[in-house]
């Protein structure tokens, strides 16, 4: 196709790729709040380690593997595209761009998503909190976002297994907007999967794990509600009406979620915390992700207030279940992913600056009948028995080769010395003493 340069819309996609980057730091305060203060420090460097490692594959082969299918360059069985097409970003024309169509060019469009596979590895940090060894992080990182995260994208957004064309065709389009099934079912069903093969940690259920630093957390929840907006506004990609909706969704979806977590701690507990207010907040920004601009107000609503309530519950399944999913990457993440995935086959309307991709149909609360909400219930089960099952073999291979549990020793000591010889406050300097403190 021909390209023509928006200079507004380009403007427009820069800020949204640079708001969302900014998610991942955010996420290591957010993270970082949470853990005790002697892991504060590794917590951080997973994020930031994942910003420098993904980044690094995004631009020399992943972005080529997930979006560089065209006509005359057809993808490998409807899972990824060609990583050698553009290696290095390389060989392409601003025609080739994913937002060519509302004249962005393609390194911008592929710098959007560059951040987007950042953030999604990230995330799954916070299930392996306080015992992952730091280079089996990385090593994991790397793989998981070639062999995971680019098919899941590719499968979703560019006309694979789990799009337009893909397992539900007969049925209607799937919605996943700006990534509820790509992010954050994703990572989700990730960080379940090394929970699981990681044990849980050493006094896990026995004695207090509490969050070191809550002005972190809400620090981080704040800066992630932030750059979310560049998530899932950037997702239309370009300045107009649907971008101005997924705003707004976003902003009412969230808001609610925050209230309807503290109410549900307020009966259940018989106080609100500013931890409940923090995950709150995430919770809500993680349902409306996918419907952010298939939904009215109304819809908005009703989501962040179903996955306030539901996320508040589901935190608490890892003491029930016994797997120890450190920072509620599970109760967040992929129940927030799937809550607002499934909740599109009822709320789902073409009214009201809303978008709905060729294909897909209004949910059953606006007359389009079960149809869109079985079309989603069948991407996302897809979405977790494919992550589920490709995240344990990249799991259980790296535990039988390189090992990824930091030793007894590390664990008990604090990872911040044992791993980085560094320690986020003076009080915990000393290696005897870190043990002390924090029996």
């Amino acid at each position: 196709m021909d390209f023509t340069l928006d200079s507004g819309n380009t403007a427009f996609m820069l800020v949204a790729a640079s708001l969302v980057l900014l998610m991942t730091p955010g996420l290591a305060f957010f993270y970082g709040g949470m853990v005790r203060g002697k892991s504060v420090l590794n917590m951080m460097m997973m994020s930031f380690g994942a910003l420098g490692l993904v980044g690094l594959i995004w631009v020399l082969y992943g972005y080529s593997a997930a979006f560089s299918t065209t006509d005359t360059n057809p993808d490998i069985g409807g899972f990824f595209a060609d990583p050698t097409t553009w290696f290095g970003l390389q060989g392409a024309t601003d025609a080739d761009s994913l937002m060519a169509s509302t004249g962005v060019p393609f390194l911008v469009g592929a710098g959007f998503q560059l951040t987007f596979a950042v953030i999604t590895v990230a995330l799954i940090s916070g299930a392996v909190a306080d015992r992952m060894k730091f280079s089996s992080w990385l090593v994991f990182g790397g793989i998981w976002v070639t062999v995971v995260y680019v098919p899941m994208a590719h499968m979703v957004w560019n006309g694979g297994n789990l799009g337009a064309d893909g397992i539900t065709k007969s049925i209607s389009t799937p919605i996943d907007f700006a990534g509820g099934t790509v992010v954050h079912i994703n990572a989700g069903t990730a960080g379940l999967v090394l929970a699981l093969l990681l044990g849980i940690r050493k006094g896990f259920g026995k004695e207090p794990m509490r969050p070191h630093n809550l002005p972190f957390v809400m620090l981080g929840a704040a800066l992630l509600w932030f750059g979310w907006f560049g998530f899932n506004a950037g997702s239309e990609f370009g300045a107009d009406g649907v971008a101005g909706r997924a705003w707004l969704n976003t902003t009412v979806a969230t808001c609610v979620a925050m209230l309807a977590w503290l109410a549900t701690e307020k009966l259940r507990d018989g106080h609100a915390t500013s931890l409940g207010a923090a995950s709150g907040v995430v919770a809500g920004l993680v349902a409306i992700t996918p419907a952010a601009a298939a939904v009215d107000s109304y819809g908005a609503i009703a989501i962040g207030a179903i996955a306030g309530v539901l996320c508040a519950l589901a935190v608490g399944l890892k003491y029930k279940f016994g797997y120890d999913d450190s920072l509620d990457v599970v109760g967040v993440h992929l129940v927030g992913g799937l809550v607002g995935t499934l909740l599109i086959g009822f709320f789902a309307t073409a009214d009201n600056s809303t978008f709905l991709p060729d294909g897909a149909k209004e949910g059953l609360f606006y007359g389009g009948g079960i149809d869109q909400l079985l079309t989603q219930a069948i991407v996302a089960a897809a979405a977790i028995l494919f992550s589920f099952t490709a995240t344990f073999v990249i799991g259980y291979i790296l535990k039988k080769t390189i090992g990824i549990r930091v030793s007894e020793e590390a664990e008990v000591g604090g990872i911040d010395l044992a791993v980085h010889a560094e320690s986020a406050y003076e009080t915990l300097g000393a290696g005897s003493r870190v043990v002390t403190e924090v029996k």
